[in-house]
């Protein structure tokens, strides 16, 4: 008999060998009753699983997230058996699922096109009407291999080749229908259970995302266990769409990248540097007033600090090639933290210093390959906001709150106040004393409670050096971006040998604690632009206002108001050309301005302007010291929306 261990804490017995479909079958009610697979002792299996020796269950839903994930993954294994239907010659490479979605990669004569999608899903259809079982065998990794390679299924030879060298005897399978593939699985029961699915895209991907290898066809395509969900999905894919930043980057003339300057390097345009001058003089200005002090460090430093810091050892596949210079290897930097150390150990630290707080808006630069390259989510090149904390064991709790509570500042101050926490622990292999562990978990627990910030604990999943806390955030069409991390360090002080003298005179190790609120600022901006789709709060708008005068002899008071508006702070420009007033508003409508002001006879004669407001319409006519003074206090107050009690507010004719 096993002894199952259920998700209410109850403990059951069951025979030796029972699967885990039918444990569901005796337990399921509600919400378990849409179980696809299992968790066995945490990990997720299928329901054809047979247990043997005592353990946890629990059901995994199919709308659960590791319930989607299971799903997706059988339909694209479901993608790839239609695919072969149509075209047998074709080679597999791999079928992930991936996050709201899934990929399968492809080697085929065949040149697909969106027409080809259709005819994918109608025999993806029968297969599902078929409700045919996923059927999991194992088999020795020897015979595995002999049968890829007598098939022709030369990319599962190479995974399986790859899997006998890290030193796997044996390999699983699963078999739908006719279609047998490798796979670790789970899947679901039956390819009833896929239930709506919908291709999306095609692309081209390097095989394992290397150029050197040969270039695959990737169809993309999503699954949900109802129609609705599905639909739904596709209606926010759509307003994705709308707000993807790699166009509204060339839409607005933000942003662009050139291939001979190289992929994932960013070329920042007026507009885009202004908006992003701006978010770099609140983060300066934020950061001094919360007490830090800002440091700036070289881009390139000696390989030897690497070696040291440790990146040469577990980093080294992200970092670019050594440079020689003066018969010396030189390393252009991928992290900032060693050239603070370097900071913190130019000369002898006091206890009476701390704490040190230190931040850089620090450029670095990663080796990424180019499959993985995404517009600027995933770049070569970029900027972090990094800061560096060196405090005393008995500063740990006030530090970490600090850096929690100027996280939440900055992220609401740019409009984000919805959020996905995670705290993750001491693994089982780590550095530092538990002591040390123990109160840094605790202080990274009490700033949470204190934050009444809900979060998820990720047990055991704590670098080797160190706790940390992960603040993700979601955007306005539900969407979550990685974002801030705080994380206490162990390892660098110990390599570094850093150290300060204790009251007691004697010398003692600093805690550090490596933070970054915004992450990349590339990666930040980007998702700014998609929040707002473009659209940005007045104080981060590149032009805040344009002037259009209606003719030529309006030109004179135009630029007249634009020197008081310029005079004010105002980011203002003026439209003198010859085009009509309808082109011209819609041009700068395009262009996501939030004011359009007009001046005509009327207000040429009355010294008022006629104010438009984007997303709004017309406010009417408006005195230009209360349009100066209700610009600047929604600048000041870096509202993403105007207050009520803004006269310029106006009624949105949309409503």
């Amino acid at each position: 008999m096993a002894n199952i261990r259920l998700p209410d804490g109850r403990e059951k017995q069951y025979p030796d060998g029972v699967t885990a479909a039918q444990v569901l079958a005796d337990i399921q009610s509600g919400a378990q009753a849409t179980a696809i697979a299992a968790k066995i002792d945490g990990e997720p299996a299928d329901l054809s699983r047979t247990i043997r020796s005592d353990c946890s269950f629990a059901p995994i839903p199919a709308e659960s997230e590791d319930g989607l994930g299971i799903l997706r993954h059988s339909a694209s294994h479901v993608m790839a058996a239609a695919v072969r239907r149509l075209w047998p010659n074709a080679k597999l490479a791999i079928g992930p699922a991936i996050g709201d979605g899934f990929y399968y990669d492809i080697d085929m004569d065949h040149r697909l096109t969106d027409d080809d999608l259709p005819r994918i899903e109608a025999e993806m259809a029968d297969l599902v009407a078929q409700d045919a079982p996923f059927v999991r065998a194992e088999l020795p990794a020897d015979d595995a291999l002999r049968q890829a390679e007598a098939t022709g299924d030369t990319y599962k030879a190479e995974m399986i080749r790859d899997l006998r060298q890290a030193g796997t005897q044996t390999v699983s399978t699963y078999t739908c229908g006719a279609f047998t593939d490798l796979c670790r699985g789970p899947h679901v029961p039956t390819t009833a259970a896929i239930g709506a699915v919908k291709l999306l895209s095609i692309a081209g991907a390097y095989w394992r995302g290397d150029e050197r290898n040969p270039m695959l066809q990737r169809i993309y395509g999503t699954a949900f266990p109802a129609r609705e969900e599905l639909d739904e999905h596709l209606r926010r894919r759509e307003e994705a769409k709308l707000r993807d930043h790699r166009r509204l980057g060339v839409d607005l003339d933000l942003y662009s990248t050139s291939d001979l300057v190289g992929p994932g390097l960013v070329l920042w345009h007026p507009k885009g540097g202004r908006v992003r001058t701006l978010m770099e003089d609140f983060w300066r200005q934020a950061h001094y007033a919360h007490g830090y002090e800002l440091v700036y460090t070289p881009h390139i430093g000696r390989l030897q600090l690497w070696d040291k810091s440790g990146h040469t050892g577990f980093y080294r596949e992200n970092m670019y090639a050594p440079m020689p210079i003066d018969e010396q290897q030189y390393q252009i930097k991928p992290m900032n933290c060693p050239f603070h150390i370097m900071i913190y150990k130019s000369r002898r630290r006091s206890y009476r210093e701390f704490p040190l707080r230190w931040a850089e808006l620090g450029t670095v630069y990663r080796y990424e390959k180019s499959g993985v390259l995404q517009g600027l989510f995933r770049v070569r090149g970029f900027t972090q906001d990094d800061a560096h904390v060196f405090c005393r064991l008995d500063q740990l709790d006030e530090e970490i709150q600090n850096a929690l509570d100027f996280t939440l500042y900055i992220l609401r101050t740019f409009g984000f106040d919805e959020f996905e926490v995670a705290l993750s622990t001491q693994p089982d292999k780590f550095v530092g004393e538990q002591e040390n562990w123990d109160q840094s978990t605790a202080a990274l627990k009490k700033a949470l409670g204190k934050s009444r910030l809900d979060y998820v604990v990720q047990e055991g999943e704590g670098a080797f050096y160190g706790p940390k806390i992960d603040v993700n955030i979601r955007d306005a069409i539900g969407r979550v971006h990685q974002c801030t991390t705080i994380q206490v360090d162990f390892n660098i002080p110990e390599r570094f040998d850093m150290t300060y003298v204790g009251a007691d005179n004697a010398e003692h190790r600093p805690i550090m604690i490596h933070r970054a609120l915004m992450g990349s600022l590339e990666r930040f901006f980007a998702c700014l632009l998609e929040h707002y789709a473009g659209a940005f709060p007045l104080w981060l708008a590149p032009v805040q206002a344009v002037i259009i005068p209606i003719a030529e002899r309006h030109h004179e008071h135009a630029e007249q108001l634009r020197a008081r508006l310029a005079g004010a702070g105002i980011r203002v420009e003026v439209d003198r050309r010859s085009e009509k007033m309808g082109a011209k508003i819609r041009e700068h409508t395009m262009q996501k301005v939030p004011y359009m002001l007009v001046i005509g006879d009327r207000e040429a004669e009355s010294g008022q302007v006629s104010v438009r407001r984007y997303k709004i319409g017309d406010t009417g006519p408006t005195n230009v010291d209360a349009l100066i003074a209700a610009m600047t206090e929604e600048v000041a107050s870096k509202t993403s929306t105007p207050s009520a009690s803004n006269p310029l507010t106006g009624q949105d004719p949309g409503r």
